[in-house]
């Protein structure tokens, strides 16, 4: 499965509501490619945070799915945000992480999850649910699954190395901040 064929994947099945941290590079290029609205968080720069932010979030919104969607690169920058979500324990995170085993953005080069089960870690760190995932079918019957259920969930999602060429995020850090603080504070209301 390609990377962008999996973030498809994923915002097809989400509910509408739900808020979307994407990590930097070419995650956020993707669903801003995809599906641009004001519950999606782009990270532009902040390599491993998107986690972090995530669960800030998750803990400060408990009724609110959130979904950070990840990449190995990404979650192997910041990897104590495993232990940090199992202490903390956000019944409403999912944690996606997109796995082509190298860090796409930078020029390929291998990363760890070559030889690390990602899942795996996240399992012995505790997640309530872990799930790995090879193919579209599974992917979306797991994100569905998911939203319906407590967590925290972490969903490792094997994709190919290759990424569809997409443009830059639109928006600069300071509007998709803004935005994003609008629409949370909006539909808190």
């Amino acid at each position: 499965m390609k990377a962008y064929e999996a973030i498809s994947v994923v915002v097809s099945a989400l509910e509408g509501d739900e808020l979307v941290i994407s990590a930097n590079g070419m995650i956020s290029r993707g669903l801003h490619s995809i599906m641009d609205r004001p519950e999606n968080f782009y990270m532009l720069g902040s390599m491993g945070l998107a986690s972090s932010i995530g669960i800030g979030l998750a803990l400060s919104l408990p009724k609110r799915k959130i979904v950070i969607l990840d990449g190995d690169g990404n979650l192997l920058m910041n990897m104590g945000s495993l232990a940090t979500v199992v202490r903390m324990y956000p019944e409403n995170l999912i944690h996606i992480v997109l796995d082509n085993e190298c860090y796409a953005s930078t020029g390929g080069q291998p990363s760890a999850s070559t030889v690390v089960g990602l899942e795996r870690v996240a399992a012995s760190c505790g997640f309530k649910l872990c799930r790995k995932i090879e193919d579209e079918e599974h992917l979306e019957a797991t994100i569905r699954e998911l939203l319906a259920a407590d967590g925290p969930a972490f969903v490792l999602v094997k994709v190919e190395q290759s990424w569809k060429q997409v443009p830059r995020v639109a928006h600069s850090p300071e509007s998709i901040m803004a935005r994003f603080k609008r629409f949370v504070e909006l539909s808190a209301k």
